[in-house]
């Protein structure tokens, strides 16, 4: 074998090219069975980034259910999620481009059963027995644009109905969020979860059932968790004898309990996270076998596992790392697959305890040689102010490339969005985009970051801005410290809410030569003010309420500290954005050109809050390179 070539670090040729980034690879979602059949939803980039709902069987090749033009999506609380379902042959779907509600029939065939302009559905469940589907209604008609109703709404099935007027009947309301309605296998009973503002759902729920009459109304409504407040109850999942699991964060962690009648135990309780917080619909982390055995998901140091509950314990599958929690069939599990090196892949293990499986669909099928994937490595870092943050460092890896001898790679530190989300070890094309071509990479769970229980979770509270700044700073100056990266080629990027953490890192220390945002949040008084309903008041807990804590908010504003930037930054925006305007990437920008300060400020048509298209990765990702190699004085 040949040795490798001595370049500079960041200048190496990489194999992953604009196309594995942007196009090529897909996301895997809301994997679902029923009965011998697998669905799931694929977020396809080439396709201008629609969602195409996919069909395996026994015995066939994966295709798609839906025509090419249809792109199965939801808008409820903006992120969506719980487009579809599946059950008993029926398929209901949600159409991203309109809002509209499909009905798909066992034959294949397509109608319509709600396109009422201004209503917006999610978490669908089917009751085929008797011609319903119940689902998350989120009602924009006659309402300001933030500040629409949100119900559990029944829509009929059989044919007759006018789709333009069946908007659907609520059955469940009077909170300001509902989630994941779930109807128990006998179609008695129906679960679903509901909150208030100020909290957000990781903060504060309530967990609700109620009988279903003839009629599919609910009756004797009750709240069995939650009522006293303090907990954040996630998810909810009946058995098929009828006992109602849900997760609960009341002991730190949320683990997985079961509610029979007035009754409720905590099963298999450990210091693992057996939820995630529900920025979208449809993502589960448990899954019932039967009576006494329960499939799931936990996370645990940013790798996610999959497990089986029995007996009081929890016992690790041979799967390696998952997305979500694996889902029984014929005998055997069916689960997405997100192992660290290599691309997310469907996939079916005929026996449930056997590593042996067998790939139903790759995410990309050019996966990349494991001699040139960087494998994150978890550590936990002192922070400044003595405490503890967790990341993944991620060395420079290429299979052809090594740097020079004495020389420190260029860094790149990045941390999640929400603020209250995660990173996990599963291969991130994104990533090693950076790391193929000789760059080292940092992914700050910063305090306030979910995946290590609900204290660490509640670290951010009041702190947005503080304390997860100072968690990517600290990194920084640590890793340097180690000799893992070079001390003066540091970059810091970040989307959404990391935009505010990378903007504000930059304006507060000397420790990052630039800085990328992509929808970063740029002024937060606004942000609270224009934003979607979902998170309206979520700055209530991340900043304080206003108008009380008004001086707070501005200082806490990227956009207030130009005069503390002195270093070239780059800006992508999506002009459809609803949850960050463009307006705040604009003022940003002129700002900073006022000052003199080297910015790049890129606009994208007909992208929110997330970038879909792949015109759009490939150019901000390729624009983004450029910048850094500019920025530190290397040449490609």
């Amino acid at each position: 074998m040949q040795g490798k070539t001595v370049a500079r670090y960041g200048t190496w040729a990489s194999p992953v090219t604009p196309d594995v980034v942007a196009g090529a690879t897909v996301s895997f979602g809301e994997l679902a069975v029923d009965g011998g059949a697998v669905t799931w939803l694929e977020l396809r980039p080439a396709e201008r980034g629609r969602s195409a709902l996919v069909r395996w069987t026994p015995g066939s090749e994966a295709r798609d259910v839906l025509p090419a033009e249809a792109n199965v999506g939801s808008r409820v609380h903006e992120y969506g999620g719980g487009a579809y379902a599946a059950g008993d042959g029926l398929i209901v779907y949600s159409e991203r481009s309109d809002d509209s509600v499909w009905l798909v029939d066992a034959d294949g065939s397509q109608r319509a059963l709600a396109t009422v302009p201004g209503c917006r559905y999610a978490g669908f469940s089917i009751d085929a027995a008797r011609g319903r589907v119940y689902a998350v209604r989120e009602d924009h008609r006659d309402r300001p644009p933030t500040a629409p109703e949100n119900a559990i709404v029944v829509l009929e099935l059989a044919p007759g109905n006018d789709p333009a007027t069946n908007a659907g009947r609520i059955i469940a309301g009077g909170s300001d969020f509902v989630l994941a309605p779930q109807l128990s296998l006998d179609g008695s009973h129906l679960a679903w979860i509901a909150w208030d503002q100020p909290d957000m759902p990781w903060e504060a729920t309530r967990l609700w059932t109620g009988r279903i009459d003839a009629d599919g109304n609910l009756t004797g409504e009750r709240a069995l968790a939650g009522a006293n407040g303090g907990e954040a109850i996630v998810a909810a999942q009946w058995t098929p004898g009828g006992t109602l699991l849900f997760t609960s964060d009341r002991t730190n962690w949320w683990n997985v309990y079961a509610c029979d009648g007035d009754r409720v135990d905590a099963l298999a309780p450990v210091a693992a996270e057996f939820a995630e917080p529900p920025w979208v619909f449809g993502r589960r982390m448990i899954a019932p076998l039967d009576e006494e055995r329960i499939l799931c998901a936990f996370v645990r140091e940013g790798v996610v596992h999959p497990g089986l509950i029995a007996g009081g314990t929890v016992r690790e599958l041979p799967y390696g790392p998952v997305d979500t929690t694996p889902l029984p069939l014929a005998g055997g599990a069916v689960f997405i697959a997100a192992p660290p090196d290599a691309p997310a892949a469907i996939c079916f293990a005929p026996r449930l305890d056997d590593s042996e499986h067998i790939v139903l669909r790759a995410a990309n099928a050019q996966a990349l040689a494991a001699a040139d994937v960087s494998i994150g490595e978890p550590l936990a870092i002192p922070t400044d102010d003595g405490e503890t943050t967790h990341l993944f460092f991620y060395p420079p890896q290429n299979a052809r490339f090594t740097g020079p001898a004495g020389e420190r790679p260029p860094l790149i530190v990045m941390s999640h969005g929400g603020p209250t989300s995660m990173h996990t070890s599963s291969l991130n094309v994104g990533v090693q985009w950076w790391t193929s071509r000789g760059f080292a990479v940092a992914h700050v769970n910063y305090r306030g970051s979910s995946g290590f229980g609900r204290a660490y979770r509640g670290r951010l509270a009041g702190a947005w801005g503080v304390v997860d700044v100072l968690d990517c700073i600290s990194a920084a100056r640590r890793l340097a410290e180690l000799g893992r990266c070079d001390a003066k080629r540091i970059a810091i990027r970040g989307g959404s809410a990391s935009g505010l953490t990378a903007l504000l890192a930059v304006a507060t220390s000397d420790v990052f030569r630039a800085v990328a945002s992509s929808y970063g949040v740029m002024e937060l008084e606004s942000l609270a003010g224009d934003t979607h309903k979902f998170e309206a008041r979520y700055t209530d807990g991340l900043v304080g309420p206003l108008p009380a804590m008004r001086e707070r908010y501005r200082e806490r504003s990227p956009v207030n500290h130009v005069a503390t930037i002195d270093v070239p930054v780059i800006i992508f925006q999506g002009l459809d954005d609803h949850v960050v305007p463009p307006s705040q990437a604009t003022a940003m920008r002129d700002a900073l050109t006022a000052r003199g300060v080297p910015v790049i400020y890129e606009a994208f048509e007909g992208e929110g809050h997330g970038f879909r298209k792949a015109t759009t990765i490939r150019r901000m990702f390729e624009t983004e390179l450029a910048f850094y190699l500019d920025v530190f004085g290397l040449t490609a």
